[in-house]
């Protein structure tokens, strides 16, 4: 998987799919302008049909490389009818972008939700917005990775669909510096707390590298704390499957930890340079993990994409 089922079990975090992140993409349009989007709801709307109305949606951007948020855009919905949900979505900076509850000025005050097949664009000042329901984009043959590396051919992910978060917006907006880092977060009020439940940025790292009694504390984690806490086990996973030796591993390690995607916008985007959607983060796991014997999975990246914004595929119906 990416980041889907990142809860202990290969289960959503707390058995809640409205819970689970998918993945995280970043990427530059012409114009000058980021692309910055959040997946979650694994195989929807079959374990839910909506975002969760206690949740917090965010995506931290950190501007000048200490592994802290500096921007933050946070997501909060309204409880769902059989039909509607809205979403605000706010914009905090320096302390308040550090903290996980929804903070800051809001950019969108209660705009519809998608749950149809047509998106829903929102356009506030130089932001242009979506939320709702759409086809997942992630490609992998899983049955072939779970089998030893008998690939079968088939891509688990050719008819599967998500509930998308997508954001664009000016690169000044990000600060002036080309290089910006992005993580995705999502939070639970419960009990007049917030408490983190799930969080990434680079693909397919929990699933690989977390030993179960591990990834609830993963998830509730933040990414400065990163390289301390987890160099040791996950130099462990590379040596074993890898046969990395120590400084190897390290090496290795050090494009995905801390767990924070890096995106020069100054480069073309491509992982790891950011995500774009089209981009085989699967190959690219599974050539790290493997140091270099298996490098690809043979499947290639969906032909459903939208060439503009929400970018995001028509969700499967059926």
């Amino acid at each position: 998987m990416s980041h889907h089922l990142s809860g202990p079990d290969l289960r959503s975090p707390m058995d809640d799919a409205r819970l689970d992140l998918t993945d995280l993409f970043a990427f530059t349009v012409p114009g000058e302008r980021t692309v910055l989007i959040m997946n979650v709801n694994p195989i929807a709307p079959t374990g839910a049909a909506a975002f969760h109305p206690d949740a917090v949606y965010r995506v931290n951007v950190d501007t000048d490389g200490d592994h802290r948020a500096d921007v933050a855009f946070s997501c909060v919905f309204s409880p769902p009818t059989e039909t509607e949900q809205t979403v605000t979505v706010y914009r905090a900076t320096g302390e308040q972008a550090r903290a996980h509850e929804a903070a800051g000025e809001p950019i969108l005050t209660d705009m519809p939700v998608s749950f149809g097949t047509e998106p829903a664009v929102a356009e506030s000042g130089p932001y242009l917005f979506f939320a709702g329901f759409r086809s997942d984009p992630f490609f992998a043959d899983l049955d072939g990775i779970v089998n030893k590396f008998q690939w079968t051919g088939v891509d688990w992910g050719a008819d599967k669909n998500v509930f998308g978060i997508v954001l664009e917006m000016p690169h000044a907006e990000l600060g002036t510096a080309p290089e910006i880092g992005v993580w995705a977060r999502v939070s639970l009020w419960q009990d007049g707390q917030l408490t983190s439940v799930d969080r990434g940025a680079h693909p397919s790292l929990t699933a690989y590298f977390n030993a179960e009694d591990v990834k609830e504390t993963y998830n509730a984690g933040e990414p400065a704390d990163d390289w301390d806490t987890y160099r040791e086990p996950w130099t462990a996973v590379l040596q074993h499957f890898g046969g990395y030796d120590r400084q190897a591993a390290e090496q290795a390690l050090r494009t995905v930890l801390p767990d924070i995607l890096r995106l020069d916008r100054g480069k073309p985007a491509a992982y790891p340079n950011g995500r774009t959607l089209t981009d085989d983060v699967t190959s690219a796991r599974l050539a790290m993990l493997t140091a270099g014997k298996v490098p690809t999975d043979h499947i290639g990246p969906h032909t459903d994409l939208l060439p503009g914004f929400p970018y995001l595929g028509t969700p499967h119906t059926g």
